[in-house]
């Protein structure tokens, strides 16, 4: 069906910030891009400015991790002191104007600390030309007219989106207005699929479609889009389960249903993101979930399963499921898919170095106990 080759890069860890949310992607001729970030591993998503490894070799060599002055934290108006990051970042190749973008959600820092709520969120979007490497500062990018306010906190944070054929992009987003986030974790996002135009330059919001929701406490988020025989799938983190739902335009979507295994059970995964891979005429999921022997990691989120999907049920069919990342102590559920081609796709992830628990010497311990040591890792799913 395929097969799985594992490479894995270093990053000198140091035992005070980690490097997470490592994704990339890659131009048709081999020149590849990999984001990456520093996680201060005494605080709970203190993030600081992307840095980056290039590839001229279509993924095999990498050069070292370094910073990018244009994605760095910087000040941000209107605030007393506070600073903006560029956070849960994704990277990809748009066909039709040669260009690499990066989107992601931004964080609000006061003092290295979250500013208080009612925080507001931004989908945050850069560029990069592969001629010359060089990505433009991060901008805000603008969200429709809205009388409701719905777009107060909306972020396009680790989603996987998708570029159509006439080089328009199907972007997920979740969204809390002002009110729902004075109290963000007891609140729902709301998720939704924007259709952006983009040329190389400027990203701009064209249509949202409609919103999808839950009554359970946070709702959905980090939803990630795929196109498959000819209709749209979406995928939903929850706090208690992960979702799907199905589109034929990729902006509506039918209700979300609990993802489950072919044969009915549940397929626990829980409050982590998933992402789509579709290769060799098939169409898969990524994801983590219980696996009866990784309760020592923070929300289950190691290893990374793949596993074949039932597009017509929407189900998981188990007897495909294999491990595409080895747990080694750390959790990977903040990871991203990256389509080369129909017959290629990288799933790349960074060892997160915090355990269940109080944050703390200890906490870490437990990570390398377990043989991880903040490392990258490629996945290349060959069909």
């Amino acid at each position: 069906m395929f097969e799985i080759e594992l490479r894995k890069i270093e990053t000198n860890f140091t035992g005070e910030t980690c490097f997470t949310h490592a994704r990339a992607a890659m131009t048709p001729d081999g020149f590849a891009v990999m984001t990456t970030q520093p996680l201060r591993l005494s605080g709970s998503d203190i993030y600081y400015g992307l840095h980056e490894l290039t590839s001229r070799d279509k993924g095999r060599n990498w050069s070292a991790i370094r910073p990018v002055r244009e994605l760095s934290r910087r000040p941000f108006p209107g605030g007393d002191g506070w600073e903006i990051a560029m956070a849960d970042a994704t990277p990809l190749y748009h066909r039709a104007t040669g260009t690499f973008l990066l989107t992601g959600a931004s964080m609000l820092y006061c003092d290295d600390e979250f500013v208080p709520p009612p925080r507001p969120r931004h989908t945050l979007y850069s560029t990069m030309d592969p001629a010359t490497g060089n990505w433009s500062e991060y901008k805000v990018l603008d969200m429709p007219e809205d009388p409701e306010g719905n777009f107060f906190a909306c972020a396009a944070g680790c989603t996987q989106y998708l570029e159509l054929d006439n080089g328009e992009l199907l972007i997920p987003v979740y969204t809390m207005n002002r009110e729902e986030a004075l109290d963000p974790w007891h609140n729902s996002y709301r998720a939704a699929v924007m259709r952006c135009g983009f040329d190389g330059k400027s990203l701009r919001v064209l249509e949202c479609g409609s919103f999808l929701t839950t009554p359970v406490p946070r709702g959905f988020c980090e939803p990630s889009i795929a196109g498959y025989g000819g209709r749209y799938f979406l995928t939903l983190r929850n706090d208690e389960a992960g979702f799907v739902a199905t589109g034929a335009d990729g902006l509506h979507y039918s209700a979300p249903v609990e993802w489950r295994f072919d044969d009915g059970e549940p397929l626990g995964n829980y409050n982590t993101q998933q992402h789509w891979i579709t290769g060799g005429g098939r169409l898969y999921l990524v994801y983590t979930r219980r696996a009866g022997n990784n309760d020592h990691i923070f929300r289950h989120r190691a290893p990374l399963f793949i596993a074949e999907v039932d597009p017509e049920r929407l189900r998981v069919i188990r007897s495909t499921e294999r491990i595409a990342v080895p747990e080694r102590g750390a959790r990977l559920g903040n990871f991203g898919c990256c389509r080369i081609s129909d017959r290629e796709s990288w799933i790349v992830a960074s060892e997160w170095m915090q355990s269940p628990g109080p944050l703390g010497p200890e906490n870490l311990q437990r990570c390398l106990d377990h043989g991880s040591d903040n490392s990258i890792f490629i996945a290349r799913i060959l069909f």
